[in-house]
């Protein structure tokens, strides 16, 4: 079972164009292989990561050039017709999910990586480049770029752009927002925009900051300039067991309040640990309740200091077992069973709903615990793995949506789930963005106040809304003249989505 993602209204104050005259006029501006509007042709583009929500476009338009994207923009600004960038389409909150009588915008093409500047730190890439591609071409000059979300080898810089990604060295490295240093692209009507600047600062307001984690909502991104840093000369991990997991929060808030900023802390709950090592053999403690991955970075003698420091302090918080990567190649091992704990997850349920919300870190066990007690609640089982460091849970909810109801019970359990993160002093994204699947909760944090003025800011940019519209900002205001209202459980408000 899936959703079909219900229609929004043309823009105010436009007629739909029809469908033969937008893909008439693509054919005109593009080669006849960059535009796709077959039904066959569509398949592939129904949806991104979040696959329980489908919905074809009515064309996909591949361009190959600059002028070719600025063009199919002008078109569309033209006829009013809704506009949805397209990545790698790893996006796993229905941020890139089409819109019925729009174009889906596909930027793959974009995948040169312009120029690497080692004095400099930096690197130019275009939007379509993968996210790990980066640091391969920088590594003859002893650099990486610094994000890495665990699709990294598939995900690229725009889409990270655009859900402001994260990874597991985030804690200490920082969002794609804090290693991006300037965003080039086009505005819905095709004019060039430029946010941020290569220099220390740019003038006037932060933009390169709003336009981060945006969600393709204000700009369409073409080329990205992103800092790099020199590879550290040595990595350890500490792999920690914790017989209960709430030894195991706590350990996560005393690393923390003992001044030391890991590489990484990761934390994985006995069921997701379990999973991991079933799929990749990581050598995991699956006897564990929860164990703790905790990466160290630096020189050596930096390295031996905090990995002592921080064996002190998990030792001192309970844990069960203390293991320490002996050499890179089990550092690896250790973190590869993190960065596959998606895909292992699918090994063991034929569909799972990844969960994206922020808590405080004193909390992480509360977390845990609620989410235990939801599981019964709901009948469904909950594997967890948290960007513990940060406080970034990704909770992936099990289900069958080929059995009747499991699927709205599945949307149910990730949205209380998020209303507790935002009850327990958090917010209801991490780095997966909002998209479709939480625009209910957008409810739960925002008053109507503030999406008021959220919108606002994206007219400043998007007047007629053609940009990725009916995503990320609901507008329970708008709901009276259907006579609809969102109402707690399920994070996608079908058919309120008919109000956009």
């Amino acid at each position: 079972m899936e959703h079909t993602v219900a229609t929004p209204p043309a823009p105010a104050g436009a007629a739909p164009t029809p469908p033969a005259q937008v893909v008439a006029a693509l054919g005109a501006l593009l080669p006849a292989h960059c535009v796709l509007s077959t039904a066959e042709q569509l398949a592939p583009y129904e949806c991104d990561g979040l696959v329980a929500y489908k919905q074809r476009p009515l064309a996909v338009a591949i361009p190959e050039t600059e002028e070719q994207v600025q063009a199919v923009l002008r078109l569309c600004h033209r006829l009013r017709v809704p506009v949805v960038a397209r990545g790698a389409g790893t996006g796993l909150s229905g941020g890139a999910t089409p819109h019925e009588r729009g174009v889906t915008l596909s930027l793959a093409k974009f995948n040169r990586i312009v120029g690497i500047n080692p004095l400099a730190r930096t690197a130019v890439v275009q939007c379509g480049v993968r996210n790990l591609a980066i640091s391969e071409a920088a590594a003859p000059h002893g650099l990486y770029y610094a994000p890495d979300p665990s699709s990294q080898i598939a995900c690229t810089i725009g889409g990270n752009v655009a859900e402001n990604s994260g990874g597991v060295h985030c804690l200490k490295y920082g969002l794609t927002v804090h290693n991006v240093l300037k965003v080039r692209g086009f505005n819905v009507e095709g004019d060039p925009i430029e946010f941020g600047s290569a220099a220390l600062d740019a003038p006037g307001y932060d933009l390169l900051a709003l336009a981060t984690g945006s969600e393709g909502m204000l700009a369409i991104t073409i080329e990205v300039t992103v800092r790099l840093l020199p590879k550290p000369r040595l990595a350890r991990c500490i792999m920690a067991s914790f017989g209960d997991v709430r030894d195991a929060g706590q350990a996560v808030a005393a690393i923390i309040a003992a001044g030391i900023i890991p590489a990484g802390l990761e934390m994985m709950d006995g069921p997701m640990t379990r999973a991991a090592e079933d799929f990749v053999h990581a050598g995991y403690d699956v006897d564990a309740a929860a164990i703790l991955l905790c990466e160290s970075d630096g020189t050596p003698e930096e390295v031996e200091e905090e990995i002592g420091r921080m064996t002190a302090v998990l030792q001192e918080a309970g844990a069960t077992g203390i293991r320490v990567s002996r050499d890179e190649a089990e550092r690896l091992r250790f973190w590869s069973g993190r960065k596959n704990a998606f895909p292992a997850s699918g090994r063991i349920s034929p569909d799972y709903m990844c969960m994206d919300s922020t808590i405080p870190r004193k909390r992480i066990a509360d977390m845990l615990l609620t989410i235990a007690g939801l599981e019964k609640k709901y009948g469904l089982r909950c594997v967890n793995v948290f960007h513990a460091g940060d406080g970034n849970l990704h909770p992936l909810i099990l289900f069958d949506a080929s059995e009747e109801g499991e699927l709205e019970r599945a949307e149910e359990f990730g949205a209380e789930i998020l209303e507790t993160s935002v009850e327990m002093g958090g917010t209801i994204t991490g780095e997966h963005g909002v998209g479709l699947e939480k625009l209910n909760s957008m409810c739960v944090q925002f008053s109507p106040e503030e999406r008021e003025l959220m919108f606002a800011i994206k007219r400043a940019f998007d007047p007629h809304e053609l940009l990725n519209p009916g995503k990320v900002i609901p507008t329970l205001h708008r709901c009276a003249e259907y006579g609809r209202m969102v109402v707690r459980g399920g994070n996608l408000p079908f058919p309120e989505l008919e109000r956009f």
